[in-house]
């Protein structure tokens, strides 16, 4: 009862420090999983640019599966921590069991189709860009497909972890299943030449230990959160109410799948057409390249989504008190921290984006890989300031039982602008108009953003 109390009453600044610094950790290391692979992929000269683009066609595919595990995990976690609030403890413990029990059914079915259906999944996500990419991917795609299980349920019970007061613990688990990951790749990659087999098995084992830790934890620690033999049901009037509370997060990821396979088919099309890319050893570098960009995005993004997921509890909590007032000081110091975190990020892309591509192999590659990856950091992540801030309000409306314009927000800048400019602007500018799509989604997805960010601020002074 102390540590949910501790939630109403301590200073915003220091819960809000306490709950995302954490966060922060857990889910940028989460997304440093595939950014590991993709470094020692790039770096081992029997993989480089064709093992890369392999990895860029199987990315989207995990992130399908983690849009389903955020979307029971972050809803859980928006729903108990309201939940608790309002006193609710025995609804509160249902839907923890209620979603343990939810992950693991679902997290089943998308390694069943994935493992029945790849050669199809693969291709329509770009895979045949040419025949060595494609059996890269096959190759890397198999065991990933396995440790499904394993990833799903440890991204879920990270937000369910947080809503019990232990976002420490939360973070652990995380950090630990991605040094595994950071041990075993060079060891597996090098020496041992498994190749894309090698990153993918390394992957899955520290996702096996970040699940382990996770399912120890709910079983032999949850202090807040009464965990009994009869929580652990599907409970339908509870699964109602936390997961469209977690549709935001969903929309979040699944759209980044969704225009990720609009941009690869897009680049796989105009890259033919191009000049330099049209030649036949060429015609992997953008998709590589683009694939290495949007995993430095997803690194902020990391940060940007940790810093709001980390909110939620507080803010659940303080609305289900009926503090209104705390709720909204924390948005505000929320939407500076966004501000910031994007700021900083476009300072590094503008200024050292051939020192970011060299990280990723470049000196082994042709001086078009170089060029076009300069040009693709640029132009592509040209407003993540904009993009941050946008990420920030989306989640946090999440927080406040704003489900609707959470939701409805989400879907424009992800499906409607995200996926439609994608597609629209290459009709006019080629490969470039894939660069464009993204800063002008941003945009006027912001000016959207900020008229429902001023209506919340009124309700809140209410």
């Amino acid at each position: 009862m102390e540590q949910k109390d501790f939630l109403g009453t301590a200073p915003v600044g220091k819960l809000m420090r306490k709950y995302a610094v954490p966060c922060v950790i857990s889910l940028l290391v989460a997304a440093l999983y595939n950014i590991v692979d993709q470094f020692f992929i790039a770096n081992a000269d029997y993989l480089g640019s064709m093992g890369n683009a392999a990895n860029n066609v199987v990315f989207p595919l995990t992130v399908v599966a983690l849009a389903i595990a955020v979307m029971i995990g972050d809803g859980a976690c928006a729903f108990v921590s309201i939940a608790l609030g309002a006193k609710e403890d025995e609804d509160a413990g249902r839907a923890v069991g209620s979603a343990v029990l939810s992950t693991v059914f679902s997290s089943i079915v998308v390694t069943a189709v994935y493992l029945i259906f790849s050669d199809a999944i693969l291709t329509a996500f770009g895979g045949r860009v040419n025949e060595r990419t494609f059996e890269l991917a096959k190759e890397y795609f198999f065991w990933i497909a396995l440790g499904v299980p394993f990833y799903m349920f440890g991204q879920a019970m990270n937000p369910i972890i947080r809503s019990d007061g232990n976002p420490r613990f939360a973070m652990i688990s995380t950090v630990a299943g991605a040094v595994t990951n950071i041990i075993l790749d060079p060891v597996f990659i090098y020496p041992m030449k498994m190749g894309m087999a090698g990153a993918a098995i390394a992957t899955v084992l520290g996702q096996i230990l970040t699940a382990g830790l996770s399912a120890w934890y709910l079983a032999k620690k949850m202090k807040n959160i009464r965990l009994e033999k009869d929580s652990f049901r599907l409970w339908p009037r509870l699964m109602k109410k936390y997961l469209p509370l977690g549709l935001t997060s969903f929309l979040s990821q699944i759209s980044l799948v969704m225009s990720m396979a609009a941009i690869n088919n897009m680049i796989t099309k105009y890259s033919a057409l191009d000049e330099i890319f049209g030649q036949e050893q060429y015609t992997q570098i953008p998709m590589a390249v683009v694939g290495i960009v949007m995993k430095f995005f997803q690194i902020v993004i990391s940060i940007a989504v940790g810093m709001a997921a980390g909110c939620i509890p507080v803010a659940g909590y303080n609305i289900g008190a009926g503090r209104k007032d705390r709720a909204k000081e924390l948005f505000t110091k929320l939407l500076i921290a966004e501000a910031v975190t994007g700021l900083v990020a476009t300072v590094i892309v503008e200024c050292f984006p051939k020192q970011l591509i060299g990280l990723f192999g470049a000196g082994n590659e042709s001086v078009y890989y170089t060029e076009f990856a300069i040009k693709s950091f640029r132009t592509y992540l040209c407003l993540m300031t904009l993009a941050t801030v946008n990420k920030g309000t989306f989640i946090y409306l999440q927080a406040l039982g704003k489900a609707f314009e959470s939701t409805m927000i989400s879907m424009i800048r992800e499906i409607v602008f995200g996926v439609g400019f994608a597609l629209l602007l290459p009709l006019f500018f080629g490969l470039d108009g894939v660069l464009y799509s993204m800063p002008v989604s941003d945009l006027l997805t912001f000016m959207i953003a900020m008229i429902v960010v001023v209506k919340t601020y009124r309700e809140l002074d209410v």
